[in-house]
């Protein structure tokens, strides 16, 4: 993994191929259907996104955020991410509940230290980058893996 130990802005795509269900924490049940989940996270702390993206991408030791309980189930296959100090999730996650066609999968996902509706979408098909992109003007560089 080539990202540096430097604050950004993340975007997880986790691909589901089988309906099912998951229960994340108190949270509450998740149903699944196939598609394409898209999660969206900040990594502002120490390690900033290398570490964040590599406790996204290890088996999870404990379960931690709601994201955690959702790997169990899906994994992730792609992270896009742009480095930076300043708070971008939540932009993110507006842009991606607009480009999105279904409502959120689980209101509260990902955002219960904040007022977004989640930080989790469905989309049937994963969204070209370049379509999300032009959606997100606050990016100088974004990378891809």
């Amino acid at each position: 993994m080539i990202v540096e130990k430097r604050p950004g802005t993340y975007l997880l795509w986790l691909h589901c191929t089988q309906p099912g269900s998951v229960t994340i924490g108190k949270q509450g049940k998740l149903y699944l259907q196939p598609g394409w989940y898209g999660y969206v996270g900040s990594a502002l702390g120490p390690g900033g996104l290398y570490s964040r993206l590599h406790h996204h991408l290890s088996p999870p030791a404990r379960l931690h955020w709601h994201i955690d309980y959702l790997r169990q189930s899906i994994p992730v296959t792609e992270i896009w991410y742009s480095y930076g100090s300043k708070r971008r999730e939540h932009h993110w996650a507006k842009i991606l509940a607009e480009c999105s066609p279904s409502p959120p999968p689980l209101k509260g996902f990902g955002s219960s230290d904040c007022r977004c509706p989640a930080h989790l979408f469905f989309f049937l098909r994963q969204p070209a980058l370049e379509e999300i992109l032009q959606h997100l003007g606050c990016i100088k560089f974004i990378g891809k893996f």
